[in-house]
């Protein structure tokens, strides 16, 4: 239950958290098997906080998920800020869930139980330093330098390789 994404910078792999966060996991995998992530910018990026990315416009205010529309979130005990690399999505408001997310710099336990934590990275942090310090716009935080997300690899995904299917955020697995 990994994969590697590929940035300007350098490559971050990521372990997701399938068991925890089922639906997000779903749609992340789903969104990065159709390519959707490739091109995307880290549009945000916060020294000592988190940088952000998935939205396809580049603005930060865009993106959608593989169904469509919004999804719940899906909190867990297990699943917390607690560390830095943590991976989680990033949404407008408790259960508006798209494609975006962001991996944290450093632990931001005032976050848990309003973002979903869905994996954390376990390769690259070398890469995620550099990400740290490339200098950014002071009002929105935006990099100077371009960051992109180039492409995103999956070394292994339990849903495809189990036929599981979330027909709709709302509904079970079939």
């Amino acid at each position: 239950m990994s994969l590697t994404m590929h940035t300007s910078l350098g490559d971050i792999k990521i372990e997701l958290y399938c068991e925890t966060a089922p639906r997000t996991c779903f749609n992340f995998l789903a969104l990065a098997a159709s390519n959707y992530y490739d091109g995307c910018l880290w549009h945000r990026n916060m020294k000592g906080f988190m940088i952000q990315s998935g939205d396809p416009t580049g603005s930060g205010k865009g993106g959608n998920s593989i169904w469509g529309k919004e999804f719940s979130d899906e909190f867990h005990p297990n699943n917390q800020h607690d560390r830095r690399g943590i991976v989680a999505m990033a949404n407008k408001g408790l259960a508006r869930n798209k494609s975006q997310f962001y991996i944290i710099y450093a632990p931001q336990p005032h976050l848990n139980d309003r973002y979903t934590v869905f994996g954390h990275v376990i390769y690259g942090f070398d890469t995620l330093d550099k990400m740290e310090n490339v200098p950014v716009s002071e009002k929105k935080h935006r990099p100077l330098t371009d960051i992109t997300l180039q492409s995103i690899t999956i070394h292994a995904n339990p849903f495809a390789d189990q036929d599981i299917v979330f027909r709709s955020p709302e509904d079970a697995p079939l």
